[in-house]
């Protein structure tokens, strides 16, 4: 029933497999996938993985670095698989724990390891203990709860309370019990309504006399005078009156020098907006950006170095036992030396709080629960070092796997790319998409002065037909990037120039358009806009997939804001899903990579970066810090992690 199963070491050599009866394909490419997609990206939180038709389970060994993978076919639904790995485990690390001591790759290679006994014997007596248990018989109507019930108990009061009655039985008991304290028959009859309404909302508990006592409190406090005059409130701080002249940073220009009405001949405002984007301050002009951009950077303080340092002697005080044993300085070096192996209750207190403080960073909170478990599974059975505190070992390890998580599986260079498109004479198109207001237009063109800054021109393509003032708004871009490469210095030709069919029109058709019409001007780039969608509007995200699939582009880039939480899951989640649901083809495109914007206002929470590369498995390729062109960066995994595990 199983079709492999296998024990390697974490640097990659096979200590022994298995191959089922009748198995005639490799296992090595499951395998492989489950290291490339689970193991290597820190991704271990869940211990089963699917490949094609194979249904993976793994166990990691961390005392001894050893992964146990067991596959079977995916339709079958095998019950005893977790224990029957666990006993695998167990048993191969009591018959081998003296060969597994010895470090090195060549002592592991010169050692035999017959295990073929051992786990045939192990899995007979797994499919044997299934089949012994067996699916659970049907109950007889004896042993059902249903042969309890009574006709009277399925009998519904009026307003549906089944337990009036009950509860009217038992106020009456309560009378019995306590005659002397009966009121007047007329405050009686006036009570008695009332006092079978609290029963019959669930005051079973209270007895006739509370009941009674109960209502008139409410009553008197409804009646004494003054009780429906309201609180003062505090008075509320006066705003000032009128809105406060705001001072920018790069002010200093008299309104004088902002006049530009009579500086082109005939003041008229055609002229003025036609020499509007010529007429820049030198001060005011865009560095040149060739080459690689710059990537984001994170310098941590002294002080903040303190702060952790103190907050990591907190988590770990917080961890000690509270029995008060072995005090002093015998104590606190037993706190220290690695002297056994860490346990899941070890852990279980640092993890949680680290949990917290990713929530807190905008981490979304199914991904730091999954990241914390992936650190509990790669950290749980493993040796500490010496002198060393549960705190900072798990600390350590969060930052290594958050580190691995946003380094990408394959680096998108795209001034690579372009290049080799060009040498094919073929222009390399790239298309945006994301929700409303995160900066699509914004950043492209941001981007488009970066590529023109490397010598390629670009072709826009103004895809959103939908949002009022989207075509002017990258008009404007095109006419202030020509301003600062005029056609002057490149033969004539301008750098950027905007292919656009107004409103209303379809969004592929005007892609395909704007494709061919690059490749027959020769441009190197085609940047294709398109419309703010939500998440859950399904025509739209229909639209979306069509225009990827017609036109096929060679980048899918995803631009989303720092800003967001747990709702950065739910939109890569569903444009993923969108895109795979309408394409056409059994290879769908997805989402390639990622363009965070407004990264420079969110400070150290930067978990939005983290929760993004979790889910699509792609990297971020361009990060915006500004709002001006050279406000553009490449991700620096290690500053942002820095940022992330500041205190």
């Amino acid at each position: 029933m199983l079709d492999f199963f296998t024990i390697f070491s974490k640097g990659g050599i096979v200590l022994w497999c298995f191959q089922g009866a009748g198995v005639t394909e490799s296992f090595t490419g499951p395998v492989n996938a489950l290291i490339r997609s689970v193991i290597l990206q820190e991704r271990s939180g869940n211990s089963s993985f699917s490949h094609g038709g194979l249904s993976l389970k793994y166990k990691l060994d961390n005392e001894f670095e050893l992964i146990f993978v067991v596959g079977f076919q995916k339709i079958l639904t095998l019950t005893y698989v977790d224990k029957f790995i666990n006993d695998v485990q167990l048993r191969f690390r009591d018959r081998y724990k003296n060969e597994l001591e010895q470090k090195g790759a060549l002592k592991l290679l010169n050692n035999s390891f017959e295990f073929e006994n051992d786990f045939n014997m192990l899995l007979s007596v797994a499919e044997e203990s299934s089949k012994a248990r067996g699916p659970a018989g049907m109950r007889t109507f004896e042993q059902s709860g249903k042969s309890q019930k009574t006709v009277k108990s399925m009998i519904e009061t009026k307003g549906g309370d089944k337990g009036k009655e009950q509860g009217g039985k038992k106020n009456k008991n309560a009378k019995k019990e306590a005659p002397a304290a009966q009121p007047a028959k007329g405050d009686q009859d006036k009570a008695s309504p009332s006092g079978q309404k609290m029963v019959e909302n669930g005051n079973q508990s209270l007895t006739a006399e509370e009941i009674l006592q109960k209502n008139r409190e409410e009553f008197f406090r409804k009646h004494r005078p003054g009780a429906s005059e309201k609180p003062s409130k505090s008075p509320k701080p006066q705003k000032p009156k009128g809105k406060q002249n705001r001072v920018w940073n790069t002010g200093g220009r008299s309104t004088r020098d902002l006049d530009y009405s009579d500086k082109n001949g005939n003041g008229s405002p055609n002229g003025a907006e036609q020499n509007l984007e010529a007429q820049f301050d030198p001060e005011m002009q865009p560095a040149s950006m060739k080459g690689d951009l710059l990537s984001v950077e994170y310098e941590s303080s002294d002080e903040e170095e303190m702060e952790e340092e103190d907050e990591e002697v907190v988590v770990r005080e917080t961890t000690k036992p509270s029995s008060k044993k072995g005090g002093g300085l015998f104590g606190m070096l037993k706190g220290l030396v690695g002297s056994k192996s860490l346990t899941r209750e070890d852990m279980e207190p640092v993890l949680e709080k680290m949990k917290d403080h990713l929530i807190a960073k905008n981490v979304a909170a199914d991904i730091a629960s999954q990241l914390c478990d992936s650190v509990a599974k790669k950290l749980e059975g493993k040796v500490m070092g010496t002198f060393t505190t549960v705190a900072s070992t798990v600390k350590q390890a969060l930052q290594d796997s958050l580190v691995q998580i946003l380094q990408p599986k394959r680096r998108v260079d795209i001034l690579r790319d372009v290049m080799e498109a060009q040498s094919q004479r073929r222009p390399f198109v790239i298309t945006f998409c994301g929700v409303n207001g995160v900066g699509k237009s914004t950043n492209l063109a941001k981007i488009s002065f970066w590529l023109i800054e490397n010598g390629f021109t670009v072709l826009i393509a103004a895809c959103d037909t939908f949002r009022a003032g989207a075509v002017e708004q990258l008009r404007i871009h095109q006419r202030r990037l020509n301003s600062l490469h005029p056609p002057e210095k490149h033969g004539g030709r301008p750098v950027v120039q905007l292919y656009e069919k107004g409103y209303g029109k379809d969004a592929a058709g005007i892609a395909m358009e704007a494709i061919a019409y690059a490749r027959n001007q020769a441009f190197d780039v085609v940047l294709v806009d398109t419309a703010g969608r939500m998440q859950d509007n399904a025509p739209l995200m229909t639209a979306l997939a069509k225009l990827i699939a017609v036109n096929m582009p060679d980048l899918v880039l995803f631009v989303g804001e720092a800003l967001v939480g747990n709702e950065a899951v739910d939109q890569l989640v569903k444009f993923n899903q969108a895109l795979a649901d309408h394409s056409m083809s059994d290879k769908p495109r997805l989402i390639d990579g990622i363009v965070l914007t407004k990264f420079d206002t969110i400070d150290d929470k930067v978990g939005a970066a983290i929760s993004m590369t979790y889910i699509t498995g792609q990297p971020i390729v361009f990060v915006g810090t500004g709002q001006t062109y050279n406000d553009l960066r490449s991700l620096n995994a290690r500053a942002v992690v820095s940022a992330l595990m500041k205190a």
